[in-house]
């Protein structure tokens, strides 16, 4: 079994009890990580309060050469990085090494250079000086579909920032986790910077959450346990972030380029296999194309036939476990208990083992179904008719989330016009790429706060005045 990482080195869990990690494609277990306790956790909180003091006062230039050797670090063994996350939570190796590692990679990259060039002194209001400083200690709870984005995401920022970090990765898909906090050993960060107790969230992730050691708590995953987090961290009135669910909306308008738009948004509903929070589950399609809509989706769907993530070409991989395999599956039947069309995909194993679920489609679908209002996080795309450019925009807005979208005009004005419209954190217009320097976050129930970029870092800062 492995270890826990505290204070600058490999300790054993006060539990002595394991979590197995399975591999989705195999359903074979890979390796076995420490269910971690409430007293490992105050080790890690202590040990990272004792460092704050010093790596708080660290020129952000020393700190950006960490986060900068750690990134070179990174992208040199980015293969083996991709090959641990295509089996321990099922991504295609191409993804896994290209969105899962190497755009990581850039991400703390970014961070070493915003640490260096950010006017951490905001200068002067009136008689008082305007400086921003670390947070203090920030416990981190990520999710297990982008096992290293995610992490890197808070803990990138938080460091540049001059914070230290507790993370607590997800126990389903942990090992990128390991990996990072290998590189960060390798590197040199100084002891406590950075901490990492893995185990169970009910244990471990409440245990940072109410933790009075802890400043600050960032969290991805579900809103159901984003709200949990979020009433925890209030006992102490800890700043929190969360970057929670989504049910995002592909906005085809009539004088799209249609084809582009449905292959984009096809691609899109089942990256990852369905298991990413912004992607657009939902296609809107105005009534005189929808027919041909729903053909050129299936058509195109069938290229994403489920595989090994190993195997060249595969584009789709398993979903991460069991439990998720059978609530994506439970949709699905629901989906069609409420009236919805399957028109491709089902239920059916489509391998002898491992957690596979088909590429699903369902036309005929209402405002207000279940599958159209909440998230499933699997490869399901339910594609929506609309009558007129408001009802598309009412359709849209009309679930509790609003983190991503994309709209698709014969013109960006029009685009952007309607993009402006959506209560969502980020909309791509006609095919706009995703951008890693831009804020990422949501309206709603999709959380509060943001991530990536500048914006992402000032998270992690506090504003003081001083008065002259």
């Amino acid at each position: 079994m492995r270890h826990l990482y505290v204070n600058g080195a490999w300790i054993p869990s006060a539990s002595g009890e394991g979590v197995d990690v399975v591999n989705p494609a195999t359903e074979e277990v890979v390796d076995t990580v420490p269910a971690g306790w409430p007293g490992d956790v105050d080790g890690a909180v202590n040990a990272a309060r004792a460092a704050f003091p010093a790596w708080s006062g660290t020129a952000p230039a020393e700190r950006a050469k960490f986060l900068s050797a750690a990134a070179a670090l990174l992208e040199e063994r980015a293969k083996d990085v991709a090959a641990t996350i295509a089996a321990d939570m099922g991504s295609p190796f191409g993804f896994a090494l290209k969105v899962q590692t190497l755009m990581p990679a850039g991400v703390l990259a970014s961070y070493a250079d915003l640490a260096e060039s950010y006017a951490f002194d905001a200068g002067q209001v009136g008689n008082s000086r305007v400086v921003r400083e670390p947070v203090g200690v920030v416990g981190a709870i990520t999710p297990w579909n982008y096992p290293l984005h995610q992490v890197i995401c808070k803990v990138a920022p938080a460091l540049a920032a001059g914070c230290t970090v507790v993370l607590k990765p997800s126990e389903v898909a942990p090992l990128a986790a390991y990996a990072l906090a290998d590189i960060f050993h390798e590197v040199g960060l100084p002891p406590g910077v950075f901490n990492m107790v893995s185990g169970h969230g009910q244990v471990v992730g409440e245990a940072i959450a109410s933790h009075p050691g802890v400043d600050m708590v960032s969290f991805t995953g579900s809103t159901r346990a984003g709200r949990r987090v979020a009433a925890l961290a209030a006992q102490t009135v800890k700043r929190v972030a969360l970057e929670l669910g989504g049910k995002s909306a592909n906005v085809i308008l009539p004088d799209a380029d249609m084809e582009t738009a449905v292959k984009a948004g096809v691609a899109n509903a089942f990256i990852n296999a369905g298991q990413t929070c912004s992607a657009w589950s939902r296609m809107l399609v105005h009534w005189d194309q929808y027919d041909d809509a729903v053909r050129l989706a299936v058509e195109i769907a069938r290229g994403y036939a489920p595989g090994d993530p190993l195997a060249e070409g595969t584009r789709m991989g398993p979903l991460v476990s069991a439990m998720q395999r059978d609530r994506v599956i439970r949709y699905i039947n629901l989906g069609q208990e409420e009236g919805a069309r399957l028109v491709l995909g089902g239920t059916d194993n489509p391998l002898d083992r491992g957690y596979y679920v088909e590429p699903t489609i369902f036309a005929g679908v209402s405002p207000g179904m279940s599958i159209e209002q909440e998230e499933i996080f699997g490869p399901v795309l339910a594609v929506v008719p609309f009558a007129t450019e408001d009802e598309a925009v009412s359709i849209a807005n009309g679930t509790p989330y609003g983190l991503a979208g994309a709209v698709w005009a014969g013109s960006e004005d029009r685009a952007v016009s309607v993009a402006r419209r959506l209560r969502t954190g980020q909309v791509h217009v006609n095919g706009g790429r995703f951008n890693p320097l831009a804020p990422f976050g949501g309206y709603k129930q999709s959380g509060v706060g943001r991530e990536l970029g500048e914006f992402g870092l000032e998270e992690y800062l506090e504003v003081k005045a001083l008065h002259m």
